[in-house]
């Protein structure tokens, strides 16, 4: 669960970034903040992960009142102001959004500041009962799958296709930066273009696994992480 805190004066910004969080899994907000003072009471008492923080705010602007947390949490600015960017990093920010703006580039800022560097088309979220999910993009719009579901990941191109249990999802990413953003532990690279879910694995032979009614071949040079399976 991402907990999260909206700090701007303006009524409509408070809608919009509410209404885009609504659209992901597990994004949970704590409280609506119209000035920095009642943020920095709310945080003197409460923790949340994230800040959407405006800058233009009476009483106390939106960088002087970050440079009053001893230990601020993650920060996203949303502003109709370029100039400050700069300054914000200073800041250690996660992202500078730039109003107005989409839910496109506002999940892009989601994902950089929870996922770090990797794909901008996907968001990886966890539900209540600890189901992970991911958010990807196909098509101009974003497919919510279950990382549970997922058989295997195989690169094409420019582009990586991921074959879950119901579907086949094709994304403008390189499978590496897929890879990256799926959970390590479940899934093993078996090829330079493909990805497996060891656990949906009906057999293996020779250079061949055999997933449902699909076949993955297995690369030369990843057969070691194939063989650690067979021991």
């Amino acid at each position: 669960m991402i907990t999260y805190l909206i700090i701007d004066d303006e009524h409509m910004a408070h809608k919009i970034i509410k209404g885009y969080c609504d659209l992901l899994p597990n994004m949970q907000l704590k409280k609506s903040c119209y000035d920095g003072l009642e943020a920095f009471e709310y945080l003197s008492k409460n923790e949340v992960d994230l800040i959407f923080l405006d800058l233009n705010m009476p009483k106390l602007k939106g960088f002087d009142f970050l440079k009053t947390l001893k230990n601020p949490p993650k920060v996203i600015v949303t502003t109709a102001y370029q100039e400050f960017a700069l300054e914000g990093y200073e800041l250690n920010i996660s992202d500078y959004l730039l109003k107005p703006f989409g839910f496109d580039r506002f999940l892009k800022a989601i994902n950089k500041t929870f996922s770090g560097p990797g794909p901008v088309s996907s968001v990886s979220t966890e539900n209540e009962s600890g189901s992970k999910r991911i958010f990807l993009r196909s098509n101009k719009k974003y497919t919510q799958v279950e990382i549970d579901s997922i058989l295997f990941i195989e690169a094409s191109g420019n582009y990586t296709k991921v074959v879950t249990t119901n579907e086949t999802i094709t994304i403008r990413d390189k499978i590496s930066a897929v890879i990256e953003l799926l959970p390590k532990d479940d899934f093993l690279q078996v090829h330079r273009s493909f990805a497996v879910a060891p656990k949906f694995i009906k057999s293996i032979e020779g250079n061949r696994i055999f997933i449902a009614d699909q076949i993955v071949p297995v690369g030369k040079h990843f057969k070691t992480n194939v063989d650690q399976l067979l021991k």
